[in-house]
Parts: structure tokens; C-alpha cells; sequence
């Protein structure tokens, strides 16, 4: 009963902002306005100062950017790039107007810096409620320099976590929310909004969503070929290397390490090279239509259209995943049966298991129990999986024109060229929140699933 106790009390503080501004005395509650000042009239002097120049610097930066970029975020700017005739000199001048893109990006830095300003501003009531509490109690209250001597000890964690935390805002969360937004805006080419745009609201998710638009059905035909293309380049992968490591890895075969090599060797060669040469190798003028013909395999002026072909170009795409993929999933696998006990075969050499039962039993279960991450991991690169898909197909062949997407192309190759090539920004980004959700769907039903197959005893 004391362990529950102590578990549910782990990590509990009594010094909390709703504490401070309920029991805290004056200066404590006067430090939910004026930052710093219960740390200062409780003994925490330079404390105080800290908290009072992070509130002074921010009011500042309100007071002369703040306030500005949050109001330009509401409209993203109204003022368009002026045409001035220049009497003095003969010529136009172009007064810059309103760049909707910055007002974005400042408006949604400046919700960021206030939202760790409001961190900042909890630590300030709770540190001087805490410095109340120990004066009260007459018990020690910590000097400034004290206080940067716990971060090397108590609060390590708070000294390595901040580097880290501030680049992941900076560089992940900041742009993440910024690619959001632009979901809900008319950011694209269309109607010359890539200067002065707009917010318009859920209207580009209905767009997307709309099959009978051209736009629709291009994303749930998008949205089904990735999804196709995902498990056969996972599960493809996976068994042929699979097979491939268990016949390496038999009794009955020699040389072991040549053959090892033999898989392995297309992996030292960077994979751009290798996917930019099939593709001229299918070609068809390429070296593979040239034999065939040479060999009389198919008519003189004929050509296996390998990626002319939907069908054809979809299963090209999934064989060469697999000549390129598999020998990763062979390193994987080779080091996860030669880690199998050699006890539990021989257990069941002496039960009378076959080899089949034996691999049902033992085998499989135990490359399943080890590379479940692998598989989740592989699943997730393959979605998004633009290297194989743009370097050797190019997302072609392209059989409806007023689409934007080929016949090969996944959702990460489709944004690409909605933004890239086309600058279809908005679209684009509602496009990429859709893959992003679609690899955190996955992930998570693929975790729960590989999570209840432990707890059922299946490994």
C-alpha cells in the first residue's frame, strides 16, 4: 500500500499556480502581474531580476512587433505590390505591398514566443509561492547560485533537455504549424494568390475529398496506390529476405559469407545510382527491350512498356523495391536467427516437431517478436517513400492530363510536384496533414496489434 502511495504521489509538487494565487501572500499573487516580484521580496533576488527582464523584453516585443504581426495574422494582409510613375526619372516604381507568407510565419512565431512566455510566467508564480512556503516554514531558500548548482544534479534533466527543445520548436513544431495553416488559406497560383492570399476555411479539405472533382478522385486514387504500394514494399521485402536468410543461413550450406556478400553488394552502391540506371536499362529503347528483341523474344519494333503501362509501371515499381530492398531486410533477419537459442530447436527435434512446425513454432515468432519495430519502421519509410517512386518512375505514366499525379505516384511524390511544380501550396499542405495521418493511424493500430500479440503469449 505505501509503494501505490508512493507511485501516485511521485512527481507531485504542492507548489502549484492555483496554490500561489489562492494561499500566496501579496507579493506572490502580485507576481501573476508583475513577474519576478514575490522571488525578489522572498529572498531570490537575481531570480526576480530574470523573470522581470523576460516579462519587460516581452511586453517590448508586443508593444513594437507583437501586437502588429498578430493582427496581420487575422488578415494576412489587404495592401497589393503599387505601380508609382516616377516623374523625376521617367519610370515605374514598385512599392512592395503585404507579403502574406511572413505575416504567417511572424503571426504563428509570435503565438509560439507567447506560449513560452506563459510557461515562463508559471514558473515565475510557482517559484515565488515556493520561496513564500520555505520562508514561512523558516527553512532554506535558495540563492541564485544555488539554484544553478541543481542543475547538475536535481534538475540535470531541465539543463539537457532545453538545447533540444528549443531546436525542435524552432525547426519541427514552428514549420509544422505553419504548413497547418496553409492548409486553410488560398495559398496557390490559381487566381495569382502566391503574393496575397487569404483564409478560406475547410474549403480546400472539401476539395480534396470531393471524388467527383478532378482533384478528388486524384487523391483517393493517390491515396489507394500508396496504401497498396506500402504493405506489398513492406511484406515483400520482409518474406524475401526472410527466405533469403534462412536458406544462407541452413547447415547444409557452405560458403555462408559469399553468399552474404553476394545479397549485400547492391547496398554499398547509393541508391539513386541504382534506381537512375534500371530506369534507363527500362527504357524502351533500354538495354532489357534491346535484348529481348535481339533474342527474338518479342517483334523487332516492339517494347515492354514497363513504364507506359499503369499496371505494368505498379508491378515494376514493387519488383525493383524488392532487388533494392531486400538485402537491408537480409541483414535484419541474419542477425535475428543467429541469435535464436539453439536449445529450442533441439527441444523440438526431441518432441518430434518437422521443420514446418518447427519454423511456425520457434522460428518465425521470434523474428516477428524482434522485428516488429522494423516492420513498423519499413511500413512508415514506404509511404513516404519518394527516392524509389520519383527516381525510377517519375510518378508516370500520366493517363488522365487534368490530373496533377501519374499512375505511380504516392501521396509524398504528389505533394512534391503540387508544390514544387505546380504551386499548389494549399493543396499541398492539406495533402501532406493527410499523410500525416495516415502514418500515425498505422503506426499506432500496428503497435496495439504487435502489443496484444505479446500480451496473448504469441511470442
Amino acid at each position: 500500500m505505501n509503494i501505490l502511495n508512493a507511485k501516485q504521489t511521485e512527481g507531485y509538487s504542492p507548489y502549484t499556480c492555483l496554490a500561489a494565487l489562492g494561499q500566496g501572500d501579496t507579493t506572490t499573487r502580485l507576481s501573476a502581474v508583475v513577474m519576478g516580484l514575490g522571488s525578489i521580496c522572498h529572498g531570490q533576488v537575481v531570480k526576480g531580476i530574470l523573470y522581470l527582464a523576460a516579462e519587460l523584453g516581452y511586453l517590448a516585443f508586443m508593444v513594437r512587433y507583437g501586437l502588429h504581426n498578430l493582427a496581420m495574422l487575422i488578415t494576412l494582409g489587404e495592401v497589393e505590390q503599387q505601380e508609382v510613375w516616377d516623374e523625376a526619372q521617367q519610370v515605374y516604381l514598385y512599392v512592395q505591398g503585404d507579403q502574406s507568407v511572413l505575416l504567417l510565419l511572424y503571426g504563428v512565431a509570435t503565438l509560439l514566443l507567447t506560449l513560452v512566455m506563459f510557461l515562463i510566467w508559471r514558473g515565475s508564480l510557482k517559484s515565488a509561492y515556493k520561496a513564500q512556503c520555505l520562508q514561512q516554514k523558516g527553512s532554506h531558500v535558495n540563492t541564485f547560485r544555488e539554484d544553478l548548482t541543481t542543475l547538475l544534479d536535481d534538475n540535470l534533466y531541465r539543463l539537457l533537455m532545453t538545447p533540444p527543445m528549443f531546436f525542435i520548436t524552432a525547426l519541427t513544431i514552428l514549420p509544422l504549424i505553419f504548413m497547418i495553416c496553409m492548409a486553410f488559406t488560398n495559398y496557390s497560383k490559381i487566381d495569382n494568390h502566391l503574393v496575397l492570399f487569404d483564409w478560406v476555411g475547410l474549403e480546400n479539405f472539401a476539395a480534396l475529398f470531393d471524388s467527383n472533382s478532378i482533384l478528388g478522385s486524384t487523391f483517393w486514387s493517390v491515396l489507394v496506390w500508396t496504401l497498396v504500394w506500402a504493405v506489398f514494399a513492406t511484406f515483400t521485402n520482409y518474406i524475401f529476405g526472410m527466405l533469403l536468410a534462412l536458406l544462407i543461413n541452413r547447415k547444409d550450406t557452405r560458403a555462408k559469407g559469399f553468399w552474404r556478400f553476394c545479397f549485400v553488394l547492391s547496398s554499398a552502391v547509393p541508391m539513386f545510382v541504382s534506381l537512375l540506371i534500371m530506369r534507363t536499362m527500362l527504357q524502351p529503347n533500354g538495354a532489357v527491350n534491346v535484348l529481348l528483341r535481339s533474342l527474338g523474344l518479342i517483334a523487332p519494333e516492339a517494347s515492354l512498356p514497363f513504364f507506359t503501362d499503369p499496371t505494368w509501371a505498379r508491378v515494376t515499381v514493387i519488383v525493383i523495391n524488392i532487388w533494392v530492398g531486400v538485402p537491408y531486410t537480409l541483414m535484419q533477419l541474419t542477425g535475428v536467427l543467429q541469435s535464436i537459442p539453439a536449445e529450442l530447436y533441439d527441444a523440438a527435434k526431441v518432441d518430434g516437431a518437422g521443420p514446418v512446425r518447427t519454423f511456425c513454432s520457434i522460428t518465425l515468432p521470434y523474428m516477428l517478436y524482434v522485428t516488429t519495430p522494423y516492420l513498423i519502421a519499413t511500413f512508415t519509410g514506404n509511404v513516404n517513400n519518394f527516392n524509389v517512386i520519383y527516381l525510377l518512375s517519375g510518378g508516370d505514366p500520366v493517363t488522365n492530363l487534368a490530373s496533377t499525379a501519374g499512375s505511380t505516384d504516392l501521396l509524398v511524390t504528389w505533394l512534391y510536384k503540387l508544390t514544387i511544380d505546380k504551386q499548389y501550396y494549399n493543396v499541398g499542405a492539406v495533402v501532406g496533414i493527410m499523410t500525416f495521418i495516415i502514418l500515425s493511424v498505422g503506426a499506432l493500430f500496428s503497435y496495439r496489434r504487435s502489443k496484444s500479440y505479446k500480451e496473448e503469449g504469441g511470442f
